[in-house]
């Protein structure tokens, strides 16, 4: 249970933010979805949004990595989301860090509207630079959860997601094809070798 599940008395009436943070493969989206359907579950209107460039497993639905699914819809820009959110209590963006730095100020103004706004995204690109609106929107949340995949080469808690192809490109979308999730320690050594 977390924090806002277990003082929902406090804001029911009160808009809030929730950012779900971490590397690929630590189960962002699955704890959105999770939050998601427990806020239907407790018949509040929930409105999902994911920007248009992620098709990897839907062009609408947000899909975790374990197939776990919530229907959604897809736009190209932030601005966007204020434009079509209807009449709902809770509102899901899914990667957060492919929107444009204007999703801050859209989340700002959805919580002091009263909405209950969870937001999941990478933290950090595969460089270990914060990723887009992510960090500014980890500072102007409620509450941040940050969750850890396992590191694919030693088993401690991931700390990144490293590319396994080629290009400088900060956006290339994949899956275990191009990212693992690894530690600092062994991060910092795939560094050393490539130096």
């Amino acid at each position: 249970m977390d924090f806002f599940e277990s003082h929902a008395h406090f804001t029911h009436h009160h808009g809030s933010i929730e950012v779900i943070c971490g590397s690929m493969f630590s189960g962002k989206t699955e704890e959105l979805i999770r939050r998601l359907k427990r806020a239907k579950f407790a018949k509040q209107r929930v409105e999902i949004f994911k920007p248009c460039i992620d098709t990897r497993y839907s062009e609408q639905d947000v899909v975790s990595h374990d197939h776990t699914s919530i229907a959604s819809t897809p736009v190209d820009s932030s601005a966007s989301i204020l434009l079509m959110t209807g009449d709902v209590d809770v509102i899901g963006i899914d990667e957060a860090q492919f929107f444009d730095e204007g999703l801050v100020e859209v989340c700002r103004t959805l919580a002091n509207q009263g909405f209950r706004v969870i937001i999941a995204g990478l933290d950090m690109d595969f460089r270990g630079v914060p990723f887009g609106p992510m960090p500014a929107l980890m500072a102007i949340a409620d509450d941040v959860t940050k969750v850890h995949a396992i590191c694919v080469r030693c088993g401690l808690p991931a700390y990144i997601s490293h590319r396994l192809v080629a290009g400088e490109n900060q956006v290339l979308l994949g899956e275990t094809d191009k990212y693992e999730p690894i530690c600092r320690d062994c991060y910092n050594k795939l560094q050393d070798e490539e130096k």
